[in-house]
């Protein structure tokens, strides 16, 4: 008996679809927002999103819960795999983007599904900012781009067929363009108020939409590129050396954890039906 991704419901998607958007309105709103609008800082209304945004992860476990019919057990292991990835943080201290905690996300998304994958992205940076005293009017966003990054990987294709060398490759392919997309979305956090610093790179609340675009690239490619190439490239070489006995690891934890649907006895007694 094999196990299986945890499969989205219709309150599931909702409640995703809803947190989402949250998040997209959270990091995009400097293109969003009108030249004549007043800019504030993430200081203050960070936690409006936070609050807001465990309302939101309390909403996603419960629909999920319930659509799948998860016990005590599955709940249990994604506070351990939470635990597990915040312990992996610190490792690298965020030096030169050397942060294990990537790879652990990539391959958990995958085995878990998309629906707690975001969950346990989400959590997971909750507990490493609690560990490593990194809170901050950052911290939602933190949250919200690690549970897009571990959604991901839950929504890549063939979780029922890949196997072996042929997942591992696909795994690492995401984790390098997710760790880039992840330091991209993440510049969006602090880009916004660096007028006063970088009038080249920084954002013009009165200028045109692609002109923002482009400074925002420029900024990028200013600033976080080493970061994310590295924290890329770990991704990948631990994906590849590593990922094969992971994956087997959480698939079983994940059928001891009833992460499926219950075996069922034939009345004739001929044994269980996988």
């Amino acid at each position: 008996m094999s196990a299986r991704p945890v499969r989205l419901g219709p309150c599931s998607l909702a409640a995703l679809a809803l947190v989402s958007a949250v998040g997209v309105v959270g990091f995009g709103w400097p293109f969003l927002a009108p030249p004549s609008s007043q800019l504030n800082a993430h200081a203050q209304d960070a936690p409006w999103l936070f609050a807001g945004l465990l309302v939101l992860l309390v909403a996603v476990v419960a629909a999920t819960i319930s659509e799948s019919g998860l016990g005590p057990k599955a709940v249990a292991m994604l506070g351990v795999l939470a635990a597990a990835g915040a312990a992996l943080r610190p490792l690298g201290a965020g030096t030169a983007g050397i942060e294990p905690m990537f790879f652990l996300m990539v391959l958990s998304g995958r085995v878990l599904g998309p629906g707690f994958g975001f969950v346990l992205g989400s959590v997971t940076m909750f507990a490493s900012a609690l560990l490593t005293g990194g809170v901050g009017p950052w911290m939602p966003f933190q949250m919200l781009a690690m549970g897009w990054f571990t959604m991901g990987a839950g929504l890549l294709p063939g979780p029922d067929r890949l196997r072996g060398r042929t997942e591992l490759t696909l795994l690492a392919v995401y984790g390098f363009l997710a760790a880039f997309a992840y330091g991209t979305v993440m510049n969006l956090a602090g880009w916004p108020f660096l007028h006063q610093l970088a009038s080249t790179v920084a954002f013009a609340p009165d200028a045109a939409l692609g002109t923002n675009l482009a400074r925002f690239l420029a900024y990028c490619l200013a600033t976080s590129l080493g970061w994310d190439l590295g924290r890329a490239a770990v991704t990948v070489v631990l994906t590849l050396t590593l990922g094969g006995p992971v994956l087997k690891a959480l698939r079983r934890a994940t059928r001891r954890a009833a992460f499926e649907a219950p075996v069922t006895f034939e009345p004739n007694g001929r044994g269980p039906e996988a």
